[in-house]
Order: C-alpha cells, then sequence, then structure tokens
C-alpha cells in the first residue's frame, strides 16, 4: 500500500548523555516515518520543502533508500539543536526554518495511506483541508510540529494554536505524545490519561494513539480502549521515536493488523530506532514481528481511575 508523507525534512544536531552527531544529521518526522514505512516493505513518497545546500543529499540519500519524494527547493533547510538531559528531556534550539508546503502531488489520489507529519507549522489549516477534499484514505496526523513556535531567545516552545481541532478532526489517526496531548487539553496524561484521551476522542477524532515513553501507549480505536506496554531500552537518542511509532503503525495497519496488534508492531519499531542515532539503523519486518511478540496489551476499563503513575 502506497503512503504520501508530507512534511520537511530536518538536519540536526543531537547531544545527548550518551552520543553526540558529528555534525547534521538528516531527520524530521514524515522523513522518519517514511523510513520505517520503507525498511519494513512499504511503497512511500514523501512531499516537502529543502533548502539548496542540502538538496542533492536529502534527494540521493532518499533515493539510496528506496523512498520517492517530491520536493520543492527553498531558502534554507530546516534543522533543531537537540540537547537532551540524562532524563530524556530536551530543548530545541532552531537552526533552520524551511518553508511551507505549497502544493499536493496530482497522484494524491492514488494514496492507500496519507501522513502528515510538520516539524514546525509547514503543513498548515488550508493544506490539510484540501488533502482530505482530494483523498479517501486514512490521514495519519502527528501534531508536534502544529505545536511548535520559536520563542524570542530561539528556542523552540510549545503552544495550542487556533484551528487545531479543526486539524484533528479532518484526520482519522491522531498519535500525539504526553507533552503534545498536555498542550492541546490541559490535562497531564500521566496524572489524567482518561481525562486527556476522552477531551481528544471528543473532537470527532477516530483513533487516537497517545504515547508515554516508559508507560507504553493508550490506544483509543474501534476495537476499544487499550494500553500497550513499552519494550524497556536504554535509549542512545530517542529522537524520532515517535515518528518511527507512526510509520510502524501505518505499515501495520496496511497489512490488516487490528489497533491493538499495530500498536505493539509500532512500539516495536520505536524500541529498535532509540537504541541508535540517526537515520541509519537496521530494521526488517520480521525482527519488528519478534520483538512486537513481547509487548503485553491491556483492554482498558473506562471506570479505572485515569492515573497512570
Amino acid at each position: 500500500m502506497k503512503v504520501f508523507a508530507f512534511g520537511n525534512p530536518v538536519y540536526d544536531d543531537i547531544r545527548t548523555p550518551w552520543v553526540c552527531t558529528i555534525g547534521r544529521v538528516l531527520s524530521g518526522c514524515a522523513t522518519n516515518a517514511a523510513f520505517v514505512y520503507r525498511r519494513l516493505g512499504g511503497e512511500v513518497t514523501v512531499v516537502g520543502r529543502v533548502g539548496e545546500d542540502r538538496l542533492d543529499h536529502y534527494r540521493s540519500y532518499l533515493s539510496f533508500n528506496g523512498i520517492a519524494e517530491i520536493t520543492d527547493p527553498c531558502i534554507e533547510s530546516g534543522g533543531f539543536g537537540l540537547d537532551y538531559d540524562d532524563r530524556g528531556r530536551r530543548e530545541l534550539t532552531i537552526l533552520g526554518r524551511a518553508d511551507a508546503i505549497a502544493r499536493i502531488p496530482a497522484d494524491i489520489e492514488k494514496a492507500d495511506i496519507v501522513f502528515i507529519g510538520p516539524v514546525m507549522q509547514e503543513t498548515p489549516l488550508n493544506l490539510v483541508r484540501e488533502i482530505r477534499e482530494r483523498t479517501q484514505a486514512p490521514i495519519f496526523l502527528d501534531p508536534q510540529g502544529l505545536l511548535r513556535r520559536i520563542g524570542s531567545n530561539g528556542k523552540v516552545e510549545h503552544f495550542k494554536p487556533e484551528g487545531i481541532e479543526e486539524i484533528c478532526a479532518l484526520c482519522d489517526v491522531v498519535k500525539p505524545n504526553e507533552i503534545e496531548t498536555e498542550i492541546l487539553t490541559g490535562i497531564d496524561p500521566r496524572v489524567d490519561l482518561e481525562g486527556a484521551a476522552t477531551i481528544l476522542n471528543g473532537w470527532g477524532i477516530r483513533t487516537l494513539a497517545i504515547t508515554l515513553a516508559e508507560l507504553g501507549v493508550l490506544i483509543v480505536s474501534e476495537d476499544g480502549w487499550h494500553r500497550v506496554d513499552a519494550i524497556p531500552t536504554h535509549a542512545i537518542d530517542s529522537t524520532g521515536a515517535g515518528d518511527t511509532f507512526a510509520g510502524g503503525l501505518m505499515f501495520a495497519r496496511s497489512q490488516g493488523y487490528s489497533w491493538p496488534e499495530a500498536a505493539k508492531l509500532a512500539t516495536a519499531c520505536s524500541s529498535t530506532m532509540i537504541s541508535n542515532c540517526g537515520p541509519d539503523f537496521v530494521l526488517t519486518f520480521d525482527d519488528a514481528k519478534r520483538r512486537a511478540a513481547t509487548v503485553g496489551v491491556t483492554k482498558w476499563s473506562r471506570t479505572a481511575v485515569g492515573t497512570v503513575r
């Protein structure tokens, strides 16, 4: 099944307590999700903008990895400086910002799945509306880049933008992490997971996947409410963990997996990725299936206390 993934690539400078990149490395929500989807065996095209300085590298790298791209050049490439502490918390400094995506491929009607994964507001509401009008394919949204802006100190800060409820409602699947969930709902999901999920579910989101790092994932779908365990992993670099989860989730659904089983496979992909640094890591469908078999799933009781600590 063919995926069209919308979102600009970024070239990041990453520093964690365990590893530092040598120069800037390719990343980005849509890009990382595309790598995973392709490595598992799917067909994917990435739609985005990149600066002339990185354009040749970006195109050749995606081609080498079997990924198609529809890339419009712009003045500068996007990128972040990411500094992690020993608890996995990170601070983002802007290194560059590419322009917003200005066009939708003519063959979007051929998409089986559409993924929207912005890094810094490059998929505005009017773009999402047009994508929705032009395809009946399920739309997966990772809202991370819609909730970011540049603060006065040059650091990236979170905010809740006007119209975000409509963007989420236009999409079939929405995958926020715990920070994004709190920005969207005003509720810390580690304190009241059910309350936060209920608010998002009330926006008209068909399927919701809230990722909670070591606490796993909550999946709210037509299959019911389920808690999916995490795989204990020493995270060398957690950059792109959620992107990788999204890629695995899309591929599992393309193979006919139920939502809880799809989340197990996605969890396996994410745990593989964070034990590495950068986009070059080994991932196969068979390996992901073996790791997924170790992941536990619990049916969520809506009468249970929402606290997950």
